[in-house]
């Protein structure tokens, strides 16, 4: 696969992006990873002899965390994330990697790259990292839904799931406020019928918040509002756990001798619960491969990012398209 890599997006760029970026290409030596930034800037960090599969492509500037994402795409399309956006829509790239400004990463994919047959909105796919892995849908990237979007967030995350995970097959489940059918809002009782119906889905049926974890399904499918909070609330909770954990093994001589012999699987348990082993989330429906990494991305998550989309394989939106093909689009909904 060919990537490019927004070089300057994120708190730690573009060190940490580019360290994470050559971690990959030793890694990979088939892919080709294309670092787009300020030529200078990037040479003087990659050195005289960088691998033979890493080059630079000029840019000027980076969209910042906190400017609007359209309007700074409108004035500046020769930001980092605009041209890395065009080498996909030009043929130059496969994927696109940025761990700058989600909203305009998500806006440079639906401008720059455009969408896939059959999806109304996209859905960004997240990895939550329990003893079971579940794929999260939508993430962000749809705050306001309408239930079809939910069907095809569902047939996008089986897929994509299955090829991820290496399932043969992906259960589907809702997230809802209780397991009854009949519970919820207007959107999730449409949405719970239109997935129960669906050919291809296999749909478990609603799943609650206590039951996210439990590995009741493979694909958790929601709304990009309700989503991004189920995100944010299991990575702030695995935090304060494992910080509760730590304060109390370093009380008294017994509590740090017990923390010494538990230290080896507590740092397994500590791993397991980093965004970095999977290093961003895929937003899916669009014509390419393209993963947004954590703003906070350090050169670890920046390497598992982009050996992710080197395991999805270039064929990743041409297999999901092909997915959404036999869904029927409502009426009244703009493709």
């Amino acid at each position: 696969m060919k990537i490019a890599v927004d070089a300057l997006g994120g708190d730690h760029a573009p060190h940490e992006i580019i360290a994470g970026t050559l971690e990959a290409a030793r890694t990979l030596p088939q892919d080709e990873f294309l670092l787009v930034g300020d030529r200078a800037s990037l040479e003087s960090v990659l050195g005289p002899e960088p691998p033979p599969n890493v080059s630079v492509r000029e840019a000027d500037g980076v969209i910042s965390m906190t400017e609007d994402p359209a309007a700074a795409l409108r004035a500046r399309p020769r930001s980092s994330v605009s041209v890395a956006a065009q080498t996909v829509r030009d043929g130059e790239a496969d994927a696109f990697f940025s761990a700058g400004n989600t909203g305009a990463t998500v806006a440079a994919a639906l401008l720059r790259v455009g969408r896939v047959k059959g999806c109304r909105r996209p859905g960004i796919a997240t990895v939550l990292p329990f003893t079971s892995p579940v794929l999260l849908v939508d993430a962000g990237a749809t705050v306001h839904c309408r239930p079809h979007d939910l069907l095809n967030f569902a047939i996008l995350g089986s897929v994509f799931a299955r090829k991820y995970f290496g399932l043969k097959d992906a259960r589907v489940g809702l997230i809802n406020v209780g397991e009854e059918p009949g519970k919820g809002n207007d959107l999730t009782k449409q949405s719970h019928q239109l997935l129960r119906e669906q050919a291809g889905i296999s749909f478990v049926g609603n799943v609650e918040g206590r039951d996210v974890g439990t590995g009741a399904a493979d694909v958790l499918v929601t709304d990009g509002f309700t989503g991004n909070v189920v995100l944010k609330t299991a990575e702030g909770v695995a935090r304060e756990v494992l910080q509760m954990v730590r304060t109390a093994m370093t009380g008294g001589a017994l509590d740090k001798l017990a923390a010494a012999r538990l230290r080896p699987r507590l740092v397994e348990v500590r791993d397991q619960v980093d965004p970095e082993n999977y290093g961003g989330s895929f937003l899916l429906g669009v014509r390419g491969s393209v993963v947004i990494g954590h703003g906070d991305s350090r050169a670890r998550g920046v390497r598992n990012a982009l050996i992710g989309i080197s395991k999805t394989g270039a064929g990743l939106p041409e297999e999901l398209e092909t997915a959404l093909s036999g869904v029927a689009t409502p009426v009244g909904d703009v493709n």
